[in-house]
């Protein structure tokens, strides 16, 4: 076999090209944390961008004396502005309450059907593998996205569908201890905490301060040996990645 062959397979697939990618998030504010920067960059070379939020993030506020419905009105309407500040131009949302995530090939159906619908080269969500996550809504949206993104493509996956099979092509994981691809996101940056500081709910101007100092300085180290200066980093896996393949952390 040609070594080359080899080669390609071990080697994660390239996103320069994408026309169209689905963004996931298990909250309305993660998708701006974890690859804020990547979103406006691929925007910006005319890439369609999708949001889905997979949560309306009804516990996401130090107040008390909001209701969940009030709290998901919020988030809902920041949501929309950060993703659109970044390029975002459809929004997607599923009807789960923050906190209540478990089923792993439920919520994977679910997504699946967005998959088949709008069809994107890409679809990106959080690490579920992330050493010491806590928030078990990222873990499960991730593992369901994955199980998603690798049975999209099946005649009859999800059971009963009326959608047409779609493949994308990859999937690439955010906020990863493991990152495979540096995406440049120097002249993007300080939109990332721009859209951030929309969130208005949940970031304080400490934390964003805060925030702003450590990603910088992983963008830094990211983009260390390359030819920009900040770069944001995703684990990035072709389909044939993500089952029976034992070296998938080593692409």
């Amino acid at each position: 076999m040609d070594s080359s062959i080899l080669y390609s397979l071990m080697a994660p697939p390239d996103l320069t090209d994408c026309r169209r990618i689905l963004c996931i998030q298990p909250h309305p504010d993660d998708n701006e944390v974890g690859m804020g920067g990547t979103i406006a960059a691929l925007a910006e070379k005319g890439c369609e961008v999708h949001y889905l939020t997979v949560t309306n993030g009804d516990l996401g506020s130090g107040d008390g004396l909001l209701s969940h419905a009030e709290i998901a009105r919020v988030r809902s309407q920041e949501l929309e502005a950060a993703g659109r500040s970044l390029g975002a131009t459809v929004f997607h949302q599923l009807p789960h309450g923050d906190g209540t995530l478990e089923h792993i090939p439920a919520l994977a159906a679910e997504i699946a059907e967005i998959i088949r619908t709008i069809q994107p080269d890409a679809v990106f969500c959080p690490d579920p593998w992330l050493p010491y996550e806590a928030h078990y809504d990222h873990i499960v949206t991730g593992r369901a996205a994955a199980q998603a993104f690798l049975s999209s493509g099946l005649p009859l996956y999800p059971r009963g569908t009326r959608t047409q099979p779609w493949q994308p092509k990859a999937i690439g994981f955010y906020l990863t201890a493991e990152p495979n691809t540096v995406i440049d996101v120097t002249r993007f940056f300080d939109r990332k905490f721009a859209a951030m500081a929309l969130h208005s709910s949940q970031f304080s101007e400490d934390t964003l301060a805060l925030y702003s100092l450590y990603f910088k300085k992983k963008g830094l180290e990211l983009a260390e040996g390359k030819d920009f200066e900040l770069g944001e980093g995703l684990k990035v896996l072709s389909p044939l990645h993500l089952h029976c393949f034992v070296d998938a952390g080593q692409v």
